[in-house]
């Protein structure tokens, strides 16, 4: 008994470490490392990116957003004659204010009959879009701060996306609604299917599910302004549909119960419990957001300390590792990599390729270019034979902001002359290699190093 105490906390610390840090250094590929690497990286980003703040925010701009997005789907369903059945549907989400909801829908009955009289017809729609707009393009950035995405959507694909995902919502309300009742009629009116009753009304509670499911995995699958596969954004959808479900099922029961106080809180109840909700739901999509993304790169991941630690130098030479794959794939006539692919392949971190492939987009050294699957994969921007190591080094060295300090080269014009003078002739000496030349590994010499630095391997060698 003694002796078996210390060997349980030493097996418990030893899969301890294996779930923080040792699944990273592993190049096994079962079901296994698979879910601990997801959820490590998963519960890690979720921190990391501050993801609680942009819920916050998200929360502030909705709250905002409230009246014109109510606004909005009403006239659509005003224009397909549904509003009642979109009105009915937001009741049945909070059964429990209904004084709340008829107040708004008076001021949303009000801001639309402004905007249809006179000077405010233009004004008033303007900003009703802009309101929506700028609620969805704050999604849109968060999204894209989690995929690490460092260019948005220009403002034409903005304007005609968000107008898209607008429409699309009370659609799906609409048809959710009214799949529901033309249902449950067919089967109450029918003698020959009442047999099919209990299904009916099963698949009538499982129908919110269903659309929320719809509505993550179409947010996930759109809004990022990237490539993402539409499976890992239904196993996101589906997880977050279900935490949802919850969130709403304690908010719509914690309604019931504060309302029995209404005689000391009064209407005041229905707003902390609005905003804790609206920040637990935008946490719950954030989160899904990571867990896409997570699924989808899981293996592109063996590096979790801080990126904007890495020293200048060691960057540096990362940056001539991926322009060389790039140069060189391109000399030998071979597909263009993606930003996934030079990350497995030649075992450099995702999130470190994509701060260089897009400081070298910025340099003017690489382009994008489609490739399979309607994936953005990298080429070169400039003659591939004679670009040499110092015009890559020059570009990367005065990438970004300079002479915006007022009167700099009038204070320091002889220690300016003598940096310039140092870097110039480290530059000519770089300039008599090519890009094109630089030794880099072929991918399965990388494969075999990194197999023989797992130290599972060498434990398994051992056991043997």
């Amino acid at each position: 008994m003694k002796n078996t105490l210390p060997k349980i906390i030493a097996r418990i610390k030893a899969l301890y470490n294996f779930c923080t840090v040792g699944v990273w250094k592993t190049t096994r590929d079962t079901l296994s490392v698979r879910i601990v690497k997801t959820l490590n990286l998963s519960v890690r980003s979720f921190f990391d990116r501050d993801l609680q703040m942009k819920s916050a925010s998200l929360t502030y701009s909705s709250v905002l957003a409230l009246v014109p997005a109510l606004a909005l789907m009403l006239a659509i369903g005003r224009g397909f004659g549904l509003q009642d059945l979109i009105s009915n549907s937001l009741y049945s989400y909070f059964p429990s204010q209904h004084k709340a909801l008829e107040t708004s829908m008076t001021f949303v009955d009000s801001y639309l009959k402004e905007a249809n009289n006179g000077i405010f017809v233009g004004v008033g729609i303007i900003i009703l879009l802009w309101t929506v707009v700028s609620l969805l393009s704050t999604v849109e950035e968060a999204f894209n701060n989690v995929w690490d995405i460092k260019k948005d959507r220009t403002i034409y694909q903005k304007i005609t996306d968000y107008i898209a995902i607008c429409l699309l919502v009370p659609i799906l309300m609409i048809c959710s609604s009214g799949v529901s009742i033309f249902m449950s009629t067919i089967v109450q009116n029918n003698v020959h299917l009442a047999f099919l009753s209990p299904l009916v009304n099963i698949s009538l509670e499982l129908a919110p599910l269903f659309l929320v499911w719809i509505a993550f995995t179409l947010s996930y699958y759109l809004i990022p302004n990237t490539k993402v596969q539409i499976k890992y954004a239904a196993v996101a959808g589906a997880i977050c549909a279900v935490a949802f479900q919850i969130i709403q099922l304690m908010f719509v029961n914690g309604q019931i119960y504060v309302s029995k106080y209404n005689a000391i809180y009064g209407s005041f109840s229905f707003l902390p419990l609005l905003l804790i909700w609206m920040q637990l739901s935008w946490l719950v999509l954030l989160f899904g957001c990571v867990l896409t993304y997570s699924l989808q790169n899981i293996f592109a991941f063996n590096f979790l300390g801080d990126v904007t630690t890495i020293s200048r130098d060691y960057r540096r030479k990362i940056s001539l590792v991926v322009a060389a794959v790039i140069y060189q794939r391109f000399h030998e006539g071979r597909t263009p990599l993606t930003r996934n692919d030079i990350s497995v392949l030649y075992d450099i971190p995702i999130r470190i390729v994509g701060d260089i492939t897009y400081d070298l987009q910025r340099c003017g050294l690489i382009y994008t270019v489609l490739v399979k699957d309607d994936t953005l994969g990298y080429s070169p921007a400039l003659d591939t034979p004679t670009l040499s190591v110092g015009t890559v080094l020059r570009r990367l060295d005065a990438l970004g902001d300079s002479d915006f300090i007022p009167r700099f080269k009038a204070i320091y014009p002889q220690l300016i002359a003598l940096t310039d003078k140092w870097n110039e002739m480290a530059w000519n000496d770089a300039d008599s290699t090519m890009v094109i030349n630089l030794p880099i590994p072929q991918p399965q010499t990388i494969k075999e190093v990194i197999a023989s630095t797992d130290p599972r391997t060498h434990d398994s060698k051992s056991a043997d």
